[in-house]
């Protein structure tokens, strides 16, 4: 069975992309991670790094965070890569969904690494992707949005089809794509077929930074399901 890692960011596009790659065969050996130089929180969706780690223990799937700064990034990326090499890995999972600048990019740093990229969403209807992810249970929360185009009210919602349908809603006279490929929004995912426990979230505040507005969660535990 071909071992693979994650890059894992915490939201529904990595998410299902990790539990489609688990379906056809390939072994979910890690979560992989960047995080900031001080290792506070993620680089992708601005969560703390304690919350990733936390979701990983309830999915039971070990969680490597790599710090890493601006100029540094892909350097950082590449070792890690090249890390997982070593422990016998050999197939990488993105859930990139049809953001080109970014596929080439990981078609480059995975060559270089000797690592076969798998991309499970690439190029889907992300409505279609959006259903598949309810269908199977998954159970997720806006945790972040891009200020200019969806507001705080947005934060911590769940993600259900009366989301997707307000998005669509929404979509009509804003530049909103059903998956927030462009930055939209970003979610956690707290349950679903992938997990050994139910993450629950239980206090946060809302935090606006860069023009961004961040749901931070101040506490949080793992429950039973």
């Amino acid at each position: 069975m071909n071992q693979v890692f994650v890059s894992w960011s915490g939201g529904k596009d990595c998410c299902l992309a990790a539990y489609r790659a688990a379906k056809s065969g390939l072994k979910l050996r890690y979560l992989a991670n960047t995080v900031s130089e001080d290792g506070q929180q993620s680089r992708s969706h601005g969560l703390s790094a304690g919350v990733l780690q936390m979701q990983a223990g309830a999915m039971g799937i070990p969680l490597v965070q790599r710090r890493t700064g601006k100029d540094n990034y892909e350097a950082e990326f590449k070792n890690m890569l090249r890390e997982f090499k070593k422990e016998g890995i050999t197939g990488g999972v993105f859930g990139d969904i049809d953001f080109n600048e970014h596929r080439q990019w990981i078609d480059r740093v995975c060559q270089e690494a000797a690592i076969t990229p798998h991309l499970p969403l690439w190029e889907q209807n992300q409505t279609a992707i959006m259903s598949d992810f309810i269908a199977l249970g998954f159970e997720a929360m806006v945790v972040a949005t891009r200020a200019d185009i969806l507001g705080e009210e947005w934060l911590g919602r769940k993600v259900d089809l009366d989301f997707v349908k307000d998005l669509a809603e929404l979509g009509k006279t804003r530049p909103i794509t059903p998956c927030g490929e462009a930055g939209e929004y970003h979610t956690l995912v707290t349950d679903g077929p992938l997990f050994k426990q139910r993450l629950e979230i239980l206090e946060t505040n809302r935090v606006l930074r860069d023009g961004h507005w961040f749901l931070n969660i101040l506490k949080s535990e793992l429950r039973a399901k």
